[in-house]
């Protein structure tokens, strides 16, 4: 998860719907993490944040590239494939569940 020190709402909601499922992540600081900061720039077009990545194992990088954007847009909640950006707490849940990381019992 791409994200920031400063606190936001969007960054809050996800962490909690990632440790409600115990989903492993990991943070990457865009605000200490220059080359993470311009990754997160060219993805989004903005400093968006959080901007949650499917990876593999061990990168920073989603393993398949996302959906584009149209310049300009926002990153908002959309779904981008093996990315999404600022989800609501059912949009992140649904991503999720859709990647594998939560399973319906």
């Amino acid at each position: 998860m791409y994200a920031r020190r400063m606190g936001c709402p969007y960054i809050t909601v996800a962490k909690r719907v990632l440790d409600d499922y115990h989903v492993p992540y990991r943070e990457i600081l865009i605000d200490v993490d220059e080359a993470a900061r311009q990754r997160v720039l060219r993805w989004t077009g903005f400093l968006s944040v959080p901007t949650l990545v499917v990876t593999e194992s061990g990168s920073d990088l989603p393993y398949a590239d996302p959906a584009p954007l149209r310049t300009g847009d926002s990153p908002r909640g959309i779904h981008r494939g093996t990315m999404i950006t600022e989800p609501s707490a059912d949009q992140l849940t649904a991503w999720l569940t859709e990647h594998g990381f939560i399973h319906e019992t």
